[in-house]
């Protein structure tokens, strides 16, 4: 008789959309059994009849990020932590722009090194910037390193990363034929107002206008030309309605819609608080309208990434907006703050959704046997406030929120990172190379 590794017994398992009661068992760092027979383990842990879910994946986090003179308060190893404690077995971050097929070996070494202390697996989305080069030799050189992901951004001119739609349709055309999807930063640049703004004025400087006539034209030219497009952060109940309205027939199959718990939860009055530069990212936070047309529209929403990108506290307390790092945190509460809002209905878009769309599916994102064993022990019942983060950031935008569910253990490939809430496991996560499967 076979002897596994481990067994989480007595859990209320998710699998493909549906509960079963019952033991799974792991082997090696890959699940090999859903039973509710019992079977010889070296280890057992009692799940208690608690969620045992699928490892969440954050396809959009921003680890030890230079922004300027300042780097993003979370490192890659501090990071993982932060995400293992929220629940994340699997991260995206991105590798710096590249203007050339070049530039990218160093971008992808470098970011690469970095990344290797992670506690928990992770992979990287490309990221051009005013890319002079030919489309389709890029991709092969990105597919080549287990990248299946174009990021590209429809502004930021003054830094030269703005991506021209000529470039935008040029990859649209072939990102389908050669298995590529393409991330993209929605803002219309004509539309935005920069200087020496005072913090409160952030919202009205990156209008709703300015992101939803830039999503429109993306999906216009998504469903023109057949490709895959993947819109990140996106901020506006206006805006996804608009999509809805007029290209729903694209929804989930070329165009995919990420958005992220603080245009669920925050809103642009907190720009009027004496610490609003906190509060600061692009695209900015919106009015409470456009938060709950969100909310209402939920399940048009692909995936929950969190954009993590979280800066210290003397860094953001400056009073123009031109002096300010973009960016907060989010990653430790976001299936926490998602699921009080939402309930189960949220699961997918932490676990199979972002699987499927990035290339990491079935090795991610489900329980069946066969996929790495990336577990999470997580207590729908319980209750509690946020008092506090892992983050080596030194303010936690969400503390004090009363929120509804808690996980209780994290597991990686099989390891324990988290258990019962606490850090006991200090191995390095993989690097995961991806192939796009749509």
């Amino acid at each position: 008789m076979n002897c596994y590794d481990l067994a989480i017994v007595n859990g209320n398992i998710y699998v493909e959309g549906e509960f079963i009661r019952g033991n799974l068992y792991i082997d090696n760092g890959i699940i090999k059994n859903l039973s509710k027979d019992i079977f010889l383990s070296k280890d057992i842990y009692d799940a208690k009849g608690n969620y045992v879910l699928p490892g969440f994946i954050d396809p959009h986090v921003h680890f030890q990020l230079k922004v300027g003179n300042q780097v993003s308060a979370d490192d890659f190893y501090n990071g993982s932590i932060v995400a293992a404690y929220g629940g994340i077995t699997t991260f995206i971050d991105f590798l710096d722009p590249v203007k050339n097929i070049e530039e990218l070996e160093k971008a992808f070494v470098d970011r690469k090194r970095k990344a290797k202390v992670s506690v928990v697996d992770y992979g990287f989305h490309s990221t051009i910037a005013n890319f002079q080069d030919n489309e389709e030799l890029f991709i092969e050189e990105i597919k080549k390193r287990g990248i299946c992901s174009i990021k590209f951004f429809t502004t930021y001119s003054s830094s030269n990363r703005k991506t021209g739609l000529r470039t935008i349709s040029n990859l649209l055309k072939i990102s389908k034929r050669m298995k590529v999807i393409l991330i993209s930063h929605s803002e219309n640049e004509e539309l935005i107002r920069e200087g020496k703004f005072p913090v409160r004025s952030h919202e009205e400087n990156r209008p709703t206008l300015c992101e939803t006539t830039e999503v429109l034209t993306l999906a216009e030219m998504t469903k023109n030309m057949d490709g895959y497009m993947y819109i990140v952060h996106l901020s506006s109940g206006e805006s996804l309605s608009r999509i809805m309205d007029l290209y729903k027939s694209l929804i989930n199959k070329n165009l995919f819609i990420e958005s992220c718990p603080q245009y669920f939860y925050l809103s642009k009055d907190n720009y009027l608080l004496k610490d609003g530069f906190l509060y600061t990212l692009t695209p900015p936070l919106r009015s409470l309208e456009e938060i709950d047309e969100l909310r209402k529209n939920i399940d048009d929403v692909s995936v929950i990434g969190t954009d993590h990108c979280p800066f210290k506290s003397n860094e953001k307390a400056k009073e123009t907006l031109d002096l300010i790092p973009m960016g907060i945190g989010g990653i430790e509460y976001s299936f926490n703050l998602l699921y009080t809002m939402f309930g189960d209905k949220i699961i997918d878009k932490f676990t199979k959704n972002p699987a499927k769309i990035h290339g990491l599916y079935p090795k991610k994102g489900t329980l069946l046997p066969g996929s790495d064993a990336d577990v999470v022990i997580f207590d729908p019942l319980d209750r509690h406030k946020i008092k506090y983060s892992h983050s080596n950031c030194d303010y936690n935008l969400y503390e004090g929120l009363d929120v509804k569910g808690k996980v209780i253990t994290t597991i990686s490939r099989g390891r324990f990172i988290i258990k019962d809430g606490k850090l006991v496991g200090n191995e390095k996560g993989n690097y995961v190379a991806r192939e796009l499967k749509l």
